[in-house]
């Protein structure tokens, strides 16, 4: 409807209404350096066809035509995106990042905002929680059947502009004799997006530069991405930022690296809808990934979805999480209550029966609403899974009735504690580094007491 507004929050998909030309603004109120904001251009593997397809002030459009960056100023940058081309061009979505040219993190960058306007509709994603980090993927825009979406990543790391199209497959030439240009740099950035000169990049066309290396890159021809630095043999995805936000939740703790099988299963009872629906379940899904990814030796999570019935959905590991819930499972084909005891079943005889191997543990992270009733059951089954190397961390989704698992720390006739349960009243506001901290609270030390008791061979 012409003239509606749509505010996404972090994880947030929606569909883009019918238009031909789209206008993404990317701006800040203030930052204690200038904003470098960048389009990557990435195919189905999350690379770049070629470095033509790395969109940024000294390169602002693409060879079909499809993204063009119209303006770029301090704080504010705008590109135009021709839909009807960008559907026939060899990518899969165009992933708008930011990083800080100079000094300062985004923790100092005050109303940081990816804006989208499409015949008379604007959607708003405004940044929130962020920390010391100096690089940061806002939004992706992505195919989606004949048309488009957007969903808000709000995704940050460290490094600035090298490692974050490092991780698109994008080259960067380091130069540090350049560093003292970037001001300069950034200052003709507006100038040269306005002119909308595509000749101004004929001179790096196919190759890699940075704003650290433009006066480099004038003075004599950057390297082709062929001809430069070999690049990363598996480039850095979205699950391969959270992977390294696991590993540092370890670390904090004083957790040498675990070798384990990690499972999820996610409640998908009626009152789980709305959360489906937002994109929040997919968000958890890859936060989840992230700790199979740096857990396990192929990095692959098995899932679970239930409600009256369960179903037990494919595998999947990072090369292949985009979308994955609403691939996996389709809203109200199993709707209804709540019934734990039997997807619980499921999983134990999985990693009991079928695939057993007690030389590593299998952690268990077990999404609920609420509307936990079958206490005996569930009770049952906890006690008699003791005696397995299976560890379930149970999670609530919100001030709700979580029965039994309330009471966990006090369940008699185990032979060693082995779940946890802990609830979030908006695991969408939470941040990944305080979700994987509570996640990996009790795993560890688990682990240590099955090994005591032989429960690990």
């Amino acid at each position: 409807m012409a003239g509606e507004q749509i505010q996404l929050n972090q994880g947030q998909n929606t569909n883009l209404p019918p238009g031909i030309t789209l206008d993404v603004i990317i701006q800040c109120g203030a930052a204690p350096s200038s904003l470098d904001v960048s389009c990557f251009m990435v195919d189905e593997n999350g690379k770049v066809p070629s470095d033509d397809y790395f969109i940024f002030y000294n390169q602002n459009v693409d060879p079909h035509q499809s993204v063009r960056l119209t303006q770029a100023d301090e704080h504010s940058s705008r590109f135009t995106l021709d839909l009807n081309r960008l559907q026939q061009a060899p990518i899969s979505k165009c992933v708008f990042t930011a990083t800080l040219e100079g000094v300062g993190t985004f923790a100092q960058v005050a109303n940081c905002q990816a804006v989208l306007q499409i015949g008379g509709q604007q959607i708003t994603y405004t940044l929130s929680e962020m920390t010391s980090e100096t690089a940061l993927i806002l939004i992706e825009v992505y195919k989606y059947k004949e048309a488009f979406k957007v969903r808000a990543i709000g995704r940050g790391f460290f490094g600035g502009l090298q490692p974050l199209a490092e991780s698109f497959g994008v080259e960067i030439e380091a130069d540090d004799s350049a560093n003292g240009s970037q001001a300069a740099a950034a200052s003709t950035a507006s100038q040269q997006a306005a002119s909308g000169s595509a000749n101004a990049t004929s001179s790096v066309a196919g190759s890699s530069t940075s704003p650290a290396s433009t006066a480099a890159a004038q003075s004599s021809p950057a390297p082709s991405l062929s001809e430069s630095a070999p690049k990363l043999t598996v480039p850095l995805t979205k699950i391969d930022l959270l992977k390294n936000k696991v590993t540092s939740s370890l670390e904090k703790k004083q957790v040498a690296p675990i070798k384990a099988r990690v499972a999820v299963v996610f409640d998908a009872s009626g009152s789980m809808y709305s959360l489906y629906k937002k994109g929040i379940v997919q968000e958890a899904f890859e936060r989840v990934l992230a700790i199979a990814a740096a857990f396990d030796d192929d990095g692959e999570l098995d899932v679970w979805f239930f409600a009256k019935e369960f179903l037990r959905a494919k595998s999947v590991r990072a090369d292949n999480y985009e979308n994955y819930i609403e691939r996996a499972y389709k809203l109200g084909s199993k709707g209804g209550t709540n019934n734990e005891p039997p997807v619980m079943e499921d999983v134990i005889r999985k990693y009991t029966k079928e695939a057993p191997n007690v030389h590593i543990p299998t952690y268990i992270i077990f999404f609920s609403d609420g509307g936990v009733s079958s206490k005996s059951k569930i009770a049952k089954l906890i006690i008699d899974s003791s005696r397995y190397n299976l560890f379930w961390q149970f999670v609530g989704l919100g001030n709700a009735n979580y029965g039994v698992l309330r009471e966990l720390d006090e369940l008699k006739g185990r032979f060693v504690d082995n779940a946890n349960f802990f609830e979030l009243d908006d695991i969408s506001k939470v941040s990944d580094e305080e979700l994987y901290d509570r996640l990996l609270n009790e795993f560890p030390s688990w682990i240590e007491e099955a090994k005591r008791k032989s429960i690990l061979a």
